[in-house]
Parts: structure tokens; C-alpha cells; sequence
């Protein structure tokens, strides 16, 4: 609508043509002939207090009402910037008690190991390696990382594995921005031990990076930070199965999510990494109540609203979230109890146990679950686990006794468990902590959930990580939703030739 139509259409409104326009206007001019010199004095002094009070209040909601942003060209991974990603989503998201109005981009982000080769013509979601390169060097005022453990570097292995140069540039372009001082950049990470040394992040610091280390023994009596996150600038954070390691860029098989421009989610967030920030202090405890400044502003019964669904953030251990904090656990249980069609999982590690140095017992919770989704609602239950040389040697055969549930004569359920494995020649011995399928989420008809965390009681309980959960029911639009491309990410992997029946490992 041009300027010219709209203030014509607003005379129109008023009951003003142009005909009776000019004839008002001679009525007030002979008003205003007609009036005395102190009627004059008078209209003019009220005015002036009408406009002053006009003026006050423009700049009250100039101050105090925050300005629009213009987010229609997000600051973004250069693939998605120039519009050339076919795997992101852009949302409007608008939540009325906080405010926030963002335009959102999520992105699934995998990492695919060079030896892994796959026949289909599905398009490739970003690498790893490159999305978290393009958020550092894009980074204007903070960088804040939470991590298990830090390998970046090409010297740590001899002799030098030409795969880890995703690594190195991960580490320099961090080292660079760190030693500029124009960026503020916060780690916490686990206990460094003499497995996970702190080489990188001891660098890092006389870079000028500000480094914790949370001891997990002293907190919580056993554990670790598991959490793999990193957050920039308040408004684009990646959080999924991918370790701060070369290898998890081009040796290991990874998937996270990329959010950007959307600074509701990142604030909540860095309130996450605001917790282990104080956790990781020197003589830190866990405190019997946390402060509502670490309370988040959505959950599993207020998320996110987004135009095409729902989205919050849970984390783990339960002593670690403040109030309102949905604890990942219950995040699991929910996205399962919801399900009524299917549930695929992907995950490294699946075992229905807890065990500490001082502290061993069944853990039945997941199990449960997933059979009381098996059975009583007829959901299809597909479950994807690793098997590599670190694999504990019983996964196996508990895995069993969960697939044989599915083997029900009486009541039809429908329950499968299969193993994803990557081949390894004669001539070829993987190197270490590398070659396996690291993913950690699940997929339903109604939800996207992706962790930093296995399935089984230790990580629930007593170590720190974080799942995003998205809800997005099923839909026939042409764009496919995050929820439908993670769909996808298990249909592929499950049929594909590095899927192998259980029984072939348990008979």
C-alpha cells in the first residue's frame, strides 16, 4: 500500500473527502480569527503541555520498549547465510508472557566419518566441524563452551592423522579470537585426568579464555560433565553428541542441533551453563535450592512456541536444575508416554543399570517405558545402539531380553532392536575412540529429542548433559520439519549396511 492511498484511506475513516476537508478548515480558521488575544495565549499554552507530554512519552517507550530487530537475514553458517542449506528450518517464534520474537533457524548438523558411505541421494546435512568454525569466526562479544574433554589438536596423535585438520582449525580460529581480546570467551569442563588432559584448554587460557574444571566426585559423589554445548554471542548455540575432538568431525558418527537467531532459547541456555559456571567454582557445592535467577522461562509445560511447534531445553543431574528446570529423564519419559505411532532411537550406550565405583543396581526405568509404549498403545519401538571395542561386553545380551518382549505370542508387539557397526578391513585398525556411531536421540511421530547423553541410569542421575526436545506432529507439508529430517537421519541408518540384526551378535 503506497503512502498516498493509506492517508486517504484514513481521511475516508474519519469521514473526510477532500470536499469537506477544505470546508472544515475555513470553519477553524474563522474560530481562530475570532478568538481574543487571551483565548489565543491560552489554547497556545495548552498545547504546548499536550506536545511536551507527547515527547515525554515517545521517549519512555523509545527506552523502555526494545527495538524491532530485522531478522530476516540471520547471521548464520555461510551455507545457510546464502540461503543454500536444504535442511534448515526457519521459524517465527513468538512467546506472549516472555516477549521474545525470533526468527529462529534449527538445523540438524552431522558429522559423517570418511570411511562411512551411504547409497541414497538424501541430501547432506552441514558438517560439524564447519557449522562450529563458522560460530567462532562470526563471533562478536562471548563464546561459552561446556565439555567433557578437549582433543583438538593434530599432535595428538603420532604420527599425525591428516583427519584431524578440522581439529586444528577448530582450536586456531578459537586461539586467534581469544588472544585478539575482543571476545569473552568461558569454558567449563570436566576434571581433567591424565586420559583427558587439559593440553588445548591450558592454551586456551594463556589466550586469554577465562577455564573451569568441575569436579564431579566431590559434587555429586561420581560422574562427569558430559554436556557438549557451545553458545555464541547470546543467540546461536549447538548442542548434540559431538565431543570437543577432531574426532568427532571426521572419525565419528555425530548429530546435533544448530540454533540461531534466537536469543529466547540461548538465554536459556547459557542459564544451564551459568549453573555449571558456579559448580565449577573453587570450593563450590551443590546448593539445597537454587536461585530463581537460574530458573529457566520454558519447560516441558510452557516451551517454546514456535509457528510449526514447540521446543525447551531439559538437562541433567536432577540436583542441577533449579526450579521449573524439566530434568532430561522426565524429558524421555514424556516425548516416549506421548508416541503413538513409532519410536526410533539412536544411541551409543543403552543399559538398564546404574553403576558407580561405590554404587551398583538394575535400573529398569527406560525398559519400562519403552514396553509400556510397545504394549499397551501397539508403538512400533526401533532401537539403534553402537558396538565397538569400547562397547561394554553385557549391552548385548540385556538388549536381549528387551528385543524378546517384542516376541509376544499372545499381543501383538512390535519391538526390534538392531546394531550399527562400522566395518573394519584386514588392513585397517581403527584408531582410538574413533569409529562408532556416537549418536544420542530419539524420534517419534509427535517429537525430536537430541541429547548429549547415553541411556542408562549413570548419566541421568549423576552426570551433567543437556536434550533439546522438539514437538512437531506429523505433517504432509513440502518442507520437511526438524522432526521429519531426524525421522529420515534413523530410516537411513537403520536400513542401511552398517545395521545388523541382534541376533547376529547374541545367538
Amino acid at each position: 500500500m503506497g503512502r498516498e492511498e493509506s492517508y486517504s484511506m484514513e481521511e475516508r475513516a474519519n469521514g473526510e473527502t477532500p470536499t469537506t476537508k477544505s470546508r472544515h478548515q475555513k470553519e477553524r480558521d474563522g474560530l481562530v480569527k475570532s478568538m481574543t488575544r487571551s483565548q489565543k495565549v491560552g489554547l497556545f499554552l495548552t498545547l504546548a503541555i499536550i506536545l511536551c507530554i507527547a515527547l515525554t512519552a515517545g521517549l519512555l517507550v523509545h527506552f523502555l520498549v526494545p527495538p524491532h530487530q530485522d531478522n530476516d537475514h540471520p547471521e548464520s553458517v555461510q551455507d545457510l547465510h546464502n540461503g543454500s542449506s536444504p535442511t534448515a528450518e526457519v521459524v517465527t517464534t513468538t512467546h506472549p508472557d516472555t516477549g521474545c520474537s525470533d526468527r529462529c533457524v534449527f538445523t540438524l548438523v552431522e558429522s559423517i566419518p570418511e570411511s562411512l558411505h551411504y547409497q541414497d541421494d538424501e541430501p547432506p546435512h552441514p558438517s560439524t566441524g564447519p557449522a562450529i568454525l563458522d560460530l567462532i569466526r562470526n563471533a562478536e562479544q562471548t563464546i561459552s563452551v561446556a565439555s567433557f574433554y578437549w582433543t583438538l589438536q593434530m599432535n595428538d596423535t603420532t604420527p599425525t592423522d591428516s583427519s584431524s585438520q578440522q581439529g586444528q582449525d577448530v582450536f586456531d580460529a578459537l586461539y586467534d579470537i581469544g588472544s585478539q581480546g575482543q571476545v569473552k570467551i568461558q569454558i567449563v569442563q570436566n576434571q581433567p585426568s591424565a586420559v583427558f588432559p587439559d593440553v588445548d584448554t591450558v592454551k586456551l587460557a594463556a589466550a586469554g579464555a577465562d577455564v573451569r574444571s568441575m569436579n564431579f566426585t566431590r559434587l555429586v559423589g561420581g560422574g562427569v560433565l558430559h554436556t557438549k554445548m557451545w553458545l555464541v554471542d547470546g543467540q546461536h548455540f549447538y548442542v548434540g553428541s559431538a565431543n570437543i575432538d577432531w574426532r568427532s568431525y571426521t572419525q565419528v558418527k555425530e548429530l546435533g542441533v544448530l540454533v540461531q537467531n534466537c536469543s529466547c532459547l540461548a538465554d536459556d541456555i547459557e542459564k544451564i551453563f551459568q549453573v555449571y559456571w558456579q559448580l565449577a567454582s573453587e570450593d563450590a557445592s551443590v546448593p539445597a535450592s537454587w536461585s530463581h535467577d537460574f530458573s529457566p522461562a520454558f519447560n516441558k509445560d510452557t516451551p517454546y512456541v514456535a509457528d510449526t511447534g514447540t521446543v525447551y531445553l531439559s538437562s541433567s543431574p536432577p540436583s542441577f536444575c533449579p526450579e521449573g528446570r524439566t530434568a532430561d529423564l522426565d524429558a524421555i519419559l514424556d516425548v516416549i508416554s506421548k508416541a503413538r505411532d513409532f519410536i526410533y532411537i539412536a544411541v551409543m550406550n543403552y543399559m538398564p543399570f546404574i553403576q558407580l565405583d561405590s554404587y551398583s543396581r538394575y535400573w529398569p526405568v527406560l525398559d519400562d517405558a519403552l514396553k509400556t509404549a510397545a504394549y499397551d498403545h501397539n508403538v512400533t519401538v526401533n532401537l539403534l545402539v553402537s558396538r565397538w571395542n569400547h562397547s561394554h561386553p553385557d549391552m548385548l545380551l540385556y538388549l536381549r531380553s528387551l528385543e524378546m518382549f517384542g516376541k509376544s505370542v499372545l499381543t501383538h508387539v512390535d519391538l526390534e532392536v538392531r546394531v550399527f557397526e562400522f566395518p573394519v578391513s584386514h588392513d585397517q585398525e581403527p584408531g582410538p575412540y574413533t569409529r562408532v556411531n556416537h549418536n544420542k536421540y530419539m524420534v517419534t511421530d509427535k517429537h525430536a529429542y537430541i541429547g548429549t547423553s547415553n541411556w542408562s541410569g549413570n548419566y541421568f542421575l549423576y552426570t551433567a548433559g543437556i536434550g533439546f526436545v522438539m514437538e512437531q506432529p506429523q505433517s504432509d507439508n513440502e518442507t520437511l520439519s526438524l522432526r521429519q529430517q531426524l525421522e529420515n537421519v534413523f530410516l537411513r541408518d537403520w536400513s542401511s549396511n552398517y545395521s545388523h540384526p541382534l541376533s547376529d551378535y547374541t545367538n
